[in-house]
């Protein structure tokens, strides 16, 4: 697998000499200044590729652009209003100019309106270091109390209902805006930046796009661009919702294993392929994050290695962001059916057989503390989820278990 990380760009605290410093081999950036909908034109990539080239003292980085993350679908080509064809164009002239830049790896999502969602960026974990969280109570104080969202209440068990109320009752306004920041202002990576009127007006026109609409209207942003990507020969990689199960009354549709599948033979060509982030599917109880590697494998592209802890049993529940090592998903599992499936791509002449991964998020740890920075993307708490990821890998890889290096 190559190893990646990823960069926000100059302004990311965690900078290309750390990323030299950490052994990386590649680099999984975007260009997060370009508005969404707009053309990446050639002279955009070339300057991020040179960014990415040097280190500090002006000597060759050895690191290239490797992975796009993200080339963002914009809300009017969700919901298929306004520009949404003007952007389908400037979407395909992108993956153009990627292509010809030699950048053949594209990630991106199709969730509505909230790119990821966390209640808690720096909750305190035992041994003192901090992570992210997603309180499902907290969510739904802010969904009912803050937000006062039509409908919430139903979306909701009483017991949470009533617990979100007492915790409310007790919080400052200052508490309240910190919890609604956290929430929809905007994440590392994500392709608008809102505040909650944005929000409201968002989730009113898709009172009418159920679940089964926003399915078809995805398909519809497929076949439209899938074969560009596929003359480009671009492979793209479609990240899975995060957390992967209904919020706001949103229609969710990349969130299990079957979402995937529907994904994969509405537009069945290699180059309508899926990111398996472990974290984002491992919230889910019922996902079975080996399983999905051995059987979608074929169509993986990009690989986001990190772990959650989940807080119960339910399907939409609370969970936190775990070391590599220390959630719910098998992450030996895991790694062992991706090389298993590079091995056979190898063994089939596949020019793509090694699967670019990344470790994704981490714990702030030791100086990350002082750091500050983007949340979920420190230095030392990535170092530390790679190195145990190289040491499962080199494990697994040794001759005396018998997988193929």
């Amino acid at each position: 697998m190559r190893q990646t990380w990823r960069w926000f760009g100059p302004k990311d605290l965690v900078s290309i000499d750390d990323m030299r410093q950490a052994g990386v081999e590649g680099v999984v950036t975007a260009l997060h200044h370009v508005p969404t909908g707009a053309v990446w034109t050639p002279d955009e990539i070339s300057r991020r590729q040179a960014e990415i080239a040097v280190m500090k003292d002006g000597r060759p980085s050895g690191l290239a652009w490797d992975v796009v993350e993200s080339l963002p679908v914009s809300e009017d080509i969700k919901k298929q209003k306004g520009d949404w064809r003007a952007h389908l164009d400037s979407y395909r002239a992108s993956l153009r100019n990627l292509a010809a830049a030699g950048i053949k790896v594209v990630c991106y999502n199709f969730m509505p309106v909230l790119d990821w969602t966390r209640t808690d960026l720096a909750y305190r974990v035992d041994h003192g270091g901090t992570c992210m969280r997603f309180d499902h109570v907290d969510f739904a104080a802010f969904d009912l109390h803050i937000l006062k969202r039509k409908g919430a209440a139903n979306d909701f068990p009483e017991e949470v209902r009533e617990e979100a109320g007492r915790r409310f009752r007790t919080w400052s306004d200052y508490r309240c805006q910190g919890l609604a920041r956290n929430i929809v202002f905007g994440l590392p990576g994500a392709a608008d930046h809102m505040d909650l009127e944005d929000v409201r007006r968002h989730l009113a026109e898709y009172d009418a796009i159920s679940a089964d609409r926003l399915r078809a209207h995805f398909v519809d942003f497929l076949e439209d661009v899938i074969p560009t990507a596929e003359e480009a020969g671009i492979r793209m990689c479609c990240h899975p919702d995060d957390p992967p199960f209904p919020l706001l009354g949103l229609p969710r549709v990349m969130s299990t294993e079957s979402d995937y599948a529907t994904l994969m033979a509405a537009v069945n060509t290699p180059a309508n392929g899926i990111t398996l982030c472990s974290g984002s599917l491992g919230a889910r109880p019922d996902n079975d994050l080996p399983g999905m590697m051995e059987r979608l494998g074929e169509r993986v592209h990009f690989l986001h290695l990190r772990n959650v802890k989940r807080e119960g049993t339910a399907i939409a529940g609370s969970f936190h962001e775990a070391e590599h090592l220390g959630g719910d998903t098998d992450m030996v599992a895991l790694l062992a059916a991706a090389l298993k499936e590079e091995a056979r791509r190898k063994a089939a002449g596949r020019e793509d057989w090694s699967i670019p991964m990344r470790p994704d998020h981490g714990q702030d740890i030791l100086d990350d503390l002082d750091r500050h920075a983007q949340p979920g993307y420190p230095a030392i708490g990535r170092l530390k989820g790679l190195a145990e990821l190289r040491g499962i890998m080199t494990t697994l890889q040794h001759s005396v278990w018998g997988l193929p290096a």
